[in-house]
């Protein structure tokens, strides 16, 4: 059985998975979520607390760039190859960007618009993030270290010729597009949990018990008839973020090129409930699930949501097991890893319960001819010298291997640091002279925006207030209109029955009063119930 740990790695926070395989057959024999200061400690304490001290160890990268590059699929394995360097190296010439500070991975797929080409996911990270990576985790076996939107499909149940889009909401989110079982398309949002997190832990003072907040609030859509006024508290800090990420998800699912039939969500986001509820409210041609672990069978004695809160971690140690892209693994192998099994000396060990051997004194002499013993001890010397003569050749040469190596890495750091210095002093100088032209851009593109919201919304405002007073039922009041931003509107109102709001929301949307109606859950306070209503002028 081959076993490995996964570690999901966070600003703030740790999930952990330890997976053995055993076949075709898979368990997670153990796995949960730590808060850390010192991420050192708190990596060797999971180490401790899984029993993984010999173990291989699989991490993700954070902050990785992705690109795509198209080629005619005739070229052969070598030319293909030299083609995507060249590429991502005058990628690399426009941008300014130092190739030699970067470690980079490449997959390819079949282009599903021109069967003639081929298209490759170019993935790129800086050196120094991979390098302060194992610094970290220096007194641990790390096999595997890759990016996490390239292995989460580890874990999913796909299908051959239908669309998926796994919608991964952790510190940041990501949205990997799978057509007919292959990764096509990496996207990254810059919302996500973080956000959430940190908005209440500010109320709360405690990262921890942000998180636990998030496991304990529940989402009311549309068709909720109950609402709990101690779960909503926190829905103010976590619905925004939550409908923004929405919006992006539904673009994307707009402007691709191919169908896509289901929506997985996973990620430190899914511990919030009915959350597969609220994105299913607003993607009507999709289905949209929860990314449950496909190896992991519903049991009564652990409940599935405390595997989906770690499916990172589990999609990460899937990868050091060998599933997935193993093109992926941005770890250069050693030597040492590259060595048999039988050639890997363990250190330290002692030989418990062996038999202690009686000693054997042989005398040796010149003198004469060699008998038998005498031939076979000349022989074993002669091996031993051998053997040793073997051994000093091949230290010499990897010695002066190493040398080389180092050499040239020296060299390398210092070109980078030339290349960085270089690239500094331009970037100062480009600073000085655009500061005076961002400030003129910026006024002209103020002046243009609120000349075009003015134009905009002189006749639409009045008609808007006309369509809302004969909408609006007997029983509610609003309390508050307002034109946050260019077409944005936000309505404040309250009742005394549920009901009657709920009509109100309704005659606004089948109306098309507004565009992309959303309203918050209701809150009651004292006799009213009170509702934020947004969406966009027609």
């Amino acid at each position: 059985m081959a076993s490995c740990l996964g570690l999901y790695i966070e600003n703030n926070l740790i999930k952990y998975a330890k997976v053995t395989r055993d076949h075709d057959n898979l368990k997670v024999e153990s796995f949960g979520v730590k808060f850390y200061e010192q991420l050192g400690n708190a990596i060797q304490q999971i180490v401790a607390e899984t029993y993984s001290y010999k173990i291989p160890i699989s991490i993700n990268l954070s902050e990785e760039t992705y690109n795509y590059f198209y080629f005619f699929n005739l070229l052969n394995k070598n030319d293909l190859k030299k083609a995507i360097e060249t590429e991502f190296d005058s990628y690399c010439f426009d941008k300014g960007y130092n190739r030699n500070a970067l470690e980079t991975r490449y997959a390819l797929v079949p282009d599903l618009q021109d069967k003639e080409k081929i298209k490759a996911i170019y993935i790129s990270t800086n050196k120094i993030e991979i390098n302060n990576k194992l610094q970290e985790l220096a007194n641990q076996t790390v096999s595997t270290i890759t990016v996490l939107p390239m292995a989460i499909a580890n874990i999913a149940n796909i299908k051959e010729k239908e669309g998926y889009m796994i919608v991964n909401i952790e510190e940041k989110t990501t949205v990997t597009t799978i057509i007919d079982k292959k990764i096509y398309h990496v996207d990254k949002i810059d919302n996500g949990m973080k956000a959430i997190l940190d908005s209440i832990s500010e109320k709360e003072n405690s990262y921890s018990k942000a998180y636990e907040i998030c496991k304990n609030s529940t989402i009311y859509t549309m068709e909720g008839k109950e609402l709990q006024e101690e779960e909503n508290l926190y829905l103010e800090d976590i619905m925004p973020t939550l409908y923004q990420i929405l919006e992006q998800v539904k673009t994307l699912i707009d402007s691709s090129l191919n169908k896509i039939d289901t929506v997985y969500l996973t990620g430190t986001a899914t511990v919030i409930n009915n959350i597969d509820l609220y994105f299913q409210e607003y993607l009507k041609d999709q289905k949209c699930e929860i990314l449950k672990p496909y190896f992991i069978p519903d049991s009564v004695k652990i409940n599935m949501k405390d595997y989906i809160e770690v499916n990172s971690a589990i999609a990460l140690a899937m990868q050091g097991l060998g599933y997935g892209i193993k093109a992926m693994n941005f770890k250069k192998s050693s030597l040492l890893d590259n060595l048999p099994d039988w050639m890997k000396i363990e250190v330290g060990g002692k030989n418990k319960g062996t038999k202690q051997k009686k000693k054997i004194n042989f005398s040796f002499s010149l003198k004469g001819g060699l008998d038998k013993v005498e031939r076979w001890l000349l022989r074993g010397a002669i091996g031993i010298l051998c053997l040793f003569l073997i051994y000093s050749g091949f230290s010499i040469f990897l010695n002066s291997q190493i040398n080389s190596k180092q050499q040239e890495v020296e060299k390398n750091i210092k070109d980078t640091a030339e290349q960085i210095a270089l690239a500094n002093a331009d970037l100062t100088t480009i600073n000085g002279k655009t500061t005076t032209y961002q400030e003129m851009t910026q006024d002209l593109q103020e002046y243009g925006q609120q000349k075009t919201d003015s134009n905009r919304t002189k006749d639409v405002i009045p008609t808007l207030l006309s369509e809302i007073m004969y909408a609006i039922p007997t029983g509610v009041t609003i309390t508050s209109i307002q034109n946050t931003s260019g077409t944005h509107i936000v309505i404040n109102a309250e009742a005394r029955e549920y009901d009657q709001l709920g009509y109100f929301v309704g005659r606004i949307k089948n109306d098309l009063i507004l565009r992309d109606t959303i309203s918050t859950s209701g809150v009651k306070q004292g006799d009213v119930v009170k509702i934020v209503i947004e969406g966009e002028l027609p």
